[in-house]
């Protein structure tokens, strides 16, 4: 009985290969797996758009409860922090944060060359420590300037809060203080972790090249002094109601200076 049946389920599977391979019916399967694809597809369109509109409710409010949103954006390549000055800062003052912004990768760049002119005092025999250091100077010094003193100046100008400006002065007058003490570079503990104008006295004399590094990492310095102090003074002028920028602002007839 088992043998019969099984003889007549392969006659019947025998009997439908013509079937299968018609191409009527193939066609009618491939119509059948697009659209079971399509409604996949349509589902989680649907699952992301919902998304998306949790995201935005949840971003409004955010927004109406006086929350900033940052979103990362720069660098595009691989973004880390949050700049977009042309939206977020009023128009009289974006070429103030602009040029802080430039302060700020001009650190960026100091502490780096000052990497490279320390790797090439060590090679050429100096102490292994003022390599070390001159690391820890840029681990610590580029993040603690975005987060001490750009990110500060960044939402005062974007939201004018006196509390914001206190912080900025009093961290970027540190900025100022160390680029000063960084361009002179006193033979103090270690001084030659640091690109001033001392070290690269005291290197010429041993090494012409490393020596010439040196230099241009104090000229780099005082670029970065100068560039800071006109970014001080500048932000210093608006807080209390004075320079371009101060007249530039809506209500400037009616505002009096914070003290």
């Amino acid at each position: 009985m088992d043998k019969d049946f099984l003889r007549m389920i392969k006659r019947l599977e025998v009997s439908l290969m013509p079937l299968r391979r018609d191409p009527f019916y193939e066609f009618i399967y491939i119509i059948q797996d697009l659209k079971k694809k399509e409604r996949e597809f349509m589902a989680k369109e649907a699952e992301l758009n919902r998304r998306e509109q949790e995201i935005k409710r949840r971003e409004e409010a955010l927004a109406r409860a006086g929350v900033l949103i940052e979103p990362r954006n720069w660098p595009p390549f691989l973004p880390i922090i949050h700049v977009d000055i042309s939206n977020d800062i009023p128009v009289h003052l974006q070429r103030v944060q602009y040029v802080s912004f430039a302060s700020l990768l001009g650190l960026v760049i100091c502490l780096f060359w000052n990497i490279l002119c320390v790797t090439g005092a060590w090679i050429t025999g100096h102490d292994a420590r003022i390599w070390f250091l001159a690391v820890i100077y840029f681990i610590t010094g580029c993040p603690g300037a975005y987060f001490l003193w750009y990110r500060p100046l960044y939402r005062a100008m974007r939201k004018d809060s006196a509390f914001s400006y206190g912080w900025f002065f009093l961290f970027y007058f540190f900025h100022i203080a160390f680029c000063i003490y960084a361009a002179v570079s006193p033979p103090f503990y270690m001084g030659r972790a640091l690109a001033g104008i001392l070290q690269a006295i005291s290197e010429i004399g041993e090494n012409a090249a490393v020596g010439i590094m040196y230099f241009m990492g104090f000229a780099i310095f005082v670029l970065e002094v100068l560039l800071s102090m006109w970014v001080f003074q500048r932000v210093y002028w608006f807080f209390r109601g004075k320079g371009t920028e101060a007249q530039m602002r809506p209500d400037a007839a009616s505002r009096a200076p914070p003290f």
